[in-house]
């Protein structure tokens, strides 16, 4: 059985009072939730003082990008090794506004996910289509290209201990939704070209979350689907209340 994986990325927001107090407040939320697990992704700023507040609950703590080298003159970055001395377990790795807005490619997210697992880290790789490449039906071919190049080189242990999140950029923050099946439909794809890459049994086992307005009112309806093993959840999780409905998903 996959266990679904509920994971908040906060992108810019929230100072580190505001990311404590959120934990705080989520953690029973989290102890009660054997349904699934708990991932909250603050600013970097937050991290440590995020991972110390969920230090002994339910509650893990992601970082939303890291740099592929050990250490260097890379003003801005920050390493593996930082996020792991911080407190961190996941890191979010190729999100699709790090692939827009600063450029970032398939073989600078595969060199990212290496060093993640190399640092022990479970990287949570984002894989997505454009509104363009969808409405021109080539949305199988970009999942293919992405997920290809995104882990050229990993062995099937390696992709063990990945989790995948589909996540179409034409739904990202425009509070257009991929519906269930067409998620569902996306995800048996990426399922199927792991199948190929890696087996069976790693294909099975993978999870692989949706990503793209995801809101109390509409997870239900996305959980139902077998294909879908979780949510990466933007805006709706930078409300306790918000982020509680999506915990406790029906």
């Amino acid at each position: 059985m996959r266990k679904p994986v509920i994971a908040g990325n906060w992108k810019m927001y929230k100072a580190i009072a505001e990311a404590v107090d959120f934990i705080e407040k989520i953690k029973p939320v989290a102890a009660a939730a054997g349904h699934c697990e708990v991932v909250v992704a603050p600013p970097f700023t937050a991290l440590a003082a995020a991972a110390q507040a969920a230090k002994g609950s339910k509650v893990a703590v992601s970082a939303q990008d890291v740099h592929w080298d050990k250490e260097g003159a890379h003003t801005g970055d920050i390493s593996p090794a930082m996020l792991v001395d911080a407190g961190c377990t996941h890191v979010i790795i190729g999100h699709s506004e790090r692939r827009h807005d600063h450029g970032e490619t398939d073989e600078q997210v595969n060199r990212k996910v290496k060093a993640a697992l190399a640092a022990g880290l479970t990287p949570i790789v984002c894989v997505g289509e454009t509104l363009a490449e969808r409405e021109a039906g080539r949305t199988e071919d970009v999942l293919k290209t992405q997920f290809e190049g995104s882990l050229a080189g990993l062995t099937p242990s390696d992709f063990s201990r990945i989790i995948i999140a589909y996540e179409p950029v034409w739904a990202i923050g425009t509070g257009r939704t991929a519906t269930p099946q067409m998620a569902a439909d996306a995800h048996r794809v990426l399922r199927g070209l792991a199948r190929q890459k890696f087996g069976e049994h790693e294909a099975g086992a993978v999870r692989i979350l949706y990503g793209g307005s995801v809101k109390p009112d509409n997870v239900s309806g996305l959980m139902a689907e077998e294909e879908i093993d979780g949510a990466l959840v933007g805006g709706a999780s930078l409300k306790v209340d918000s982020f509680t409905a999506l915990v406790n998903y029906k």
